[in-house]
């Protein structure tokens, strides 16, 4: 009787449906993740999880007939020579520490356009990491100690080459920003200088007119003075002369 043997039918016959799950265990190997539907998805991994078990009984196994057995074996079920060197020479040392479950479905959100059929992906699942052991809580103490052995270290360290070379360089970008202020001041003084050079100037231009009118008029009390001076003398001369007459 064939009770309860109808899983995973999907819809074809025998012959249709090895050739498809032999495809589809190839792409599988090849690439490590593929998406289809998710009764194919559901069909695959018995079927490729079969041959990764012929692999770890190859590589396990020291007899050089039974490994070229284990390979017929997979060769007749996946039909394809370089899916399965990759799998028994690459592959298999990914899941010499699992026990089954090799495989892993994702159901996925939004179904195929046409006809609506469940999408999903399927991949192989990665080798376990090694869980890392836990740190030990630090004191405080021990804690405020690395940070002043750290900001002792930092300043002990010389600067680096990178470092001065950079600092260098903002050094003369520094100067290239300062230039043209320096000028701009530059120019602000020298405009400042001849405004107040023009203005000495013109007051010393000022001080010297009352100067100059000053000697003028001294200059003319002198004469005039002389000429009062000869202007007696004759007087007086004229006097003596007349003096000198009448006696």
């Amino acid at each position: 009787m064939r009770h309860r043997k109808h899983n995973h039918q999907l819809g074809v016959k025998t012959a249709h449906r090895a050739s498809l799950l032999a495809n589809l265990s190839c792409s599988l190997i090849e690439n490590g993740r593929i998406k289809t539907t998710l009764a194919k998805a559901r069909a695959l991994r018995p079927f490729i999880e079969k041959v990764i078990t012929l692999a770890k009984n190859a590589h396990s196994n020291e007899d050089i007939s039974k490994k070229i057995h284990y390979r017929r074996l997979a060769i007749s079920r996946l039909r394809d020579k370089k899916s399965v060197a990759k799998l028994f020479d690459e592959l298999v040392d990914q899941f010499s520490s699992r026990n089954g479950g090799y495989t892993r479905i994702y159901k996925l959100a939004l179904p195929r356009l046409g006809d609506a059929a469940d999408m999903a992906l399927i991949e192989f699942v990665e080798e376990a990491e090694q869980k890392k052991p836990k740190k030990k809580k630090s004191s405080k103490k021990s804690k405020k100690a690395t940070e002043k052995s750290k900001d002792e270290s930092t300043s002990e360290t010389p600067v680096d080459s990178s470092e001065s070379e950079t600092g260098s360089k903002d050094e003369v970008t520094k100067e290239d920003d300062e230039s043209p202020k320096d000028a701009q001041k530059s120019t602000e003084e020298s405009t400042v200088d001849t405004e107040e050079t023009a203005s000495d100037e013109e007051d010393q231009v000022d001080d010297s007119t009352p100067v100059a009118e000053s000697d003028s008029e001294e200059t003319e009390k002198m004469e005039s003075s002389a000429d009062t001076d000869s202007s007696t003398g004759e007087v007086s001369s004229t006097e003596e002369d007349s003096s000198d007459k009448k006696d």
